[in-house]
């Protein structure tokens, strides 16, 4: 039966459920392989894991015979010699289904360490995810930057051109210029940031700091919908923690009935074999008795006697106390299960409306505006104060866009993690 339970504890490991989706993303999907893989927390969880595996049989095999040799100082005189050794050989065997009890407790505690080894993978997944479309909002960021950059230089162009021409300020080619200066330090910054979050991912797998990773193209999954219910039920059945929280509940409800079976003796079975000299003194080696020199063998059976009921009385308190806090554990993970698919969703459905927003309205709007103010500086009818309003409305909105979009793939990683399972419904 415990090999049984052993094979039943392997298979999490050997056939692991794909808690998370890469969206179709191949360079994200290698690097969370590689993270899976290479990780050390990771490692050490299933070696931790592995470490409790072996806790069965120890705690279920019967305990170590013993084996006593007595050599008699001053051996005792029988009628047929004296007796000079004996040997005993003494076995203990625990109440019936004590072992049973060990063995299925350890047996609940490494399926609870597997679920920590989940929760370890789950969240290292989390954490690539983070960081990759952080990644993937600075490289998009940077793109749009260096757009801007153009933009600008062209502006520049265009002043200095009024300006040589007589029609135009240079005021207006210096503002250009202090506005050029303002966006390359921007692209200092997000090339910073790129630094940071690529040295991330490389920590999460266990690379050197410094290699490189490639850029991210950054493309956003929408859902269907949000169903809170659905993703709730996911959550209590399938998130590492919540496994975790119900089989610490089945290990106190084993320790009870652990601590309950003390109250029994345990046997002990023994056997012991006695070395008889024989008669060496003037009557004995003149007249030997019958069976002289004969060796004594004999067998005991012994129990202990649980006398001290108040040490009893205490385990089982003590583990009835233990299934309790383990109950209100197990509810308070459901509850934070329910906390997180509730706040997790409402920022999914807000980011969407948001996305939405800015596609629809406020891109098409501040694309439109500077293409207004170009044709308008051109001609003279503005100055360079107004075109620098709608280039700077221009770049916020792109830059806003792409955090959002960035936000919006964290989020669902984020949902993905609070269930332990990959998000049920998604849309190409």
């Amino acid at each position: 039966m415990l090999f049984r339970l052993c094979a039943c504890l392997l298979i999490p490991v050997a056939a692991l459920a794909q808690s998370y989706t890469s969206h179709g993303d191949s360079q994200l999907a290698a690097l969370i392989e590689d993270a899976l893989e290479r990780n050390p927390q990771v490692r050490e969880a299933f070696a931790d894991y592995q470490a409790s595996l072996q806790r069965i049989p120890q705690v279920a095999a019967l305990p170590d015979p013993m084996l006593a040799v007595t050599q008699h100082a001053r051996t005792p005189e029988t009628r047929v010699g004296p007796q000079t050794t004996v040997v005993s050989l003494t076995q203990k065997f625990p109440w019936f289904g004590k072992r049973s009890d060990q063995g299925k407790i350890a047996a609940k505690q490494a399926a609870v360490h597997d679920e920590f080894y989940q929760a370890r993978r789950s969240e290292v997944v989390r954490q690539v995810k983070l960081a990759y479309f952080d990644l993937g909002y600075i490289d998009r960021a940077l793109a749009v930057t260096s757009q801007d950059e153009e933009l600008l230089r062209l502006y520049e162009t265009l002043a200095e051109a009024r300006y040589s021409q007589g029609v135009g300020l240079q005021q207006a080619v210096i503002k250009l210029q202090a506005e050029i200066t303002r966006v390359l330090n921007r692209a200092k910054e997000l090339q910073r940031q790129r630094v940071d979050a690529e040295a991330t991912l490389n920590v999460l797998r266990d690379r050197p700091a410094n290699e490189p990773i490639s850029l991210v193209s950054l493309v956003r999954h929408p859902v269907e919908n949000i169903d809170a219910e659905q993703l709730y039920t996911i959550g209590r059945n399938e998130r590492p923690e919540v496994k975790a929280a119900f089989l610490r509940i089945e290990t106190n409800e084993k320790s009870i009935q652990l601590a309950e079976r003390q109250y029994w003796p345990d046997f002990s079975l023994g056997a012991s074999w006695g070395n008889v000299l024989g008669r060496r003194d003037e009557a004995g080696r003149m007249n030997p008795p019958p069976d002289n020199g004969k060796d004594v063998y004999s067998l005991s059976v012994g129990v202990n006697i649980p006398i001290f009921r108040s040490k009893y009385d205490a385990g089982v308190q003590e583990a009835t106390e233990r299934f309790a806090a383990a109950r209100q554990a197990y509810r308070s993970t459901v509850n934070n299960v329910g906390l997180a698919v509730r706040s997790i969703g409402f920022r999914l459905e807000t980011i969407d409306d948001q996305i939405a927003l800015f596609e629809r309205a406020l891109l098409p709007q501040a694309e439109q505006a500077v293409r207004s103010t170009e044709s308008a500086y051109a001609t003279g009818t503005i100055g360079v104060l107004d075109l620098l309003d709608s280039e700077r409305m221009l770049l916020e909105v792109r830059l806003g866009l792409a955090r959002l979009e960035s936000d919006y793939m964290k989020a669902l990683a984020e949902m993905e993690r609070s269930i332990g399972s990959a998000f049920p419904e998604e849309r190409p």
